[in-house]
């Protein structure tokens, strides 16, 4: 396990961080906490949850297990704050009320006295930037919070909050969280280099693009007649869905070619081709299983040669996009860059 630092601090995080997204959904908490063991004992020492997670259980079912396994202090611990966590109009959004309010939620769910990295976990064009940074400072000034960053904001959003934090003499996001993978490759155009420029880590989710990098799912290889696909489709979101395009599976039939060539799984090579390009701190997984753990493990033997770059660079265009994952609130109205 390689170990990187966390933007322009003194931390250190392991290349994989153990995404909690299925925790209390549909991991159950033993799942989770096998899950959570042989993370830490494989040398993952950085952990992702959100509180709109299961509404709150799966920073539970985190604190928890960190609690049983003794492991907290050497856990880079990380949650989010914006989505709506109740019917009440004022529980949601980047206010100064709702980040303090869910902070103190937060702790009391994670059974800790502090967060590591505080994620506002998308932008909210509607609320000054600096309402937003004075109830961060306020909670690292407190003790409550070491470090804060940010998730799917755009370059231009982030460099005016590093500006903000500069006149008014508050403290800086130090992260950004976007999505990234070989279907969108958007964040190499502007978010990747400005990082890079001002000393920003990128924690990276949706390596495997939810499932389609796995090479499971291929509409092309379905038999005439067959509609197990189109059901399985079916079964998903209106989101997933749209993700799930022809160019994108004609990625993943490359990725699959390569991989077989390698002996390794489509999973594997995708996550490792993430996990090595430079400026990205950290990839998000979020195994299900303790399997798919150890799949998502195993990535770190691949070796990936310039030819597999170069193979990879044809099918997925550097800076390109062929399946949605980029998409915020990036101004008044939100939309896709």
């Amino acid at each position: 396990m390689e170990y990187r630092s966390l933007g322009r601090t003194g931390v250190k995080v392991s290349e994989l961080c153990l995404g909690a997204m299925n925790f209390g959904d549909r991991t159950g908490p033993e799942e989770a906490q096998a899950i959570m063991d042989r993370a830490l004992a494989a040398g993952i020492n950085f952990v992702d949850t959100a509180n709109m997670y299961s509404r709150g259980r799966s920073e539970e079912i985190v604190g928890e297990a960190l609690k049983q396994s003794g492991q907290r202090d050497r856990v880079v611990l990380a949650t989010k704050v914006y989505n709506p966590m109740s019917e009440d109009v004022n529980d949601r959004g980047n206010s100064r009320r709702h980040i303090i309010q869910q902070c103190e939620a937060s702790l009391k769910r994670l059974q800790t006295d502090y967060i590591d990295l505080y994620q506002i976990h998308r932008p909210q064009s509607d609320i000054p930037i600096d309402e937003t940074l004075r109830a961060l400072d306020d909670l690292v000034r407190a003790g409550m919070v070491r470090y804060i960053g940010t998730s799917t904001f755009a370059a231009w959003q982030l460099v005016e909050a590093l500006w903000a934090s500069r006149e008014l003499n508050l403290n800086r996001f130090v992260s950004e969280q976007p999505p990234y993978n070989l279907v969108d490759r958007r964040i190499e155009r502007e978010l990747l280099p400005m990082a890079q420029t001002y000393g920003l880590g990128l924690i990276v989710w949706s390596p495997l693009a939810m499932g389609l990098l796995t090479g499971k799912y291929d509409f092309r290889e379905v038999p005439a007649g067959d509609t197990r696909f189109g059901q399985q489709k079916a079964r998903v979101n209106p989101v997933q869905q749209a993700r799930w395009t022809e160019g994108a599976f004609e990625v993943v039939s490359v990725l699959k070619a390569i991989a077989s060539e390698k002996g390794c799984t489509p999973a594997q090579l995708a996550l490792a081709w993430c996990v090595r390009k430079p400026g990205i701190t950290s990839a998000i997984i979020g195994p299900r299983t303790t399997d798919q753990l150890e799949d998502n493990l195993a990535a770190l033997n691949v070796e990936i040669t310039e030819d597999d770059h170069r193979r990879l660079d044809q099918a997925a265009e550097p800076g390109g996009s062929v399946s949605p994952f980029y998409q915020a609130d990036f101004g008044p109205h939100p939309h896709r860059i």
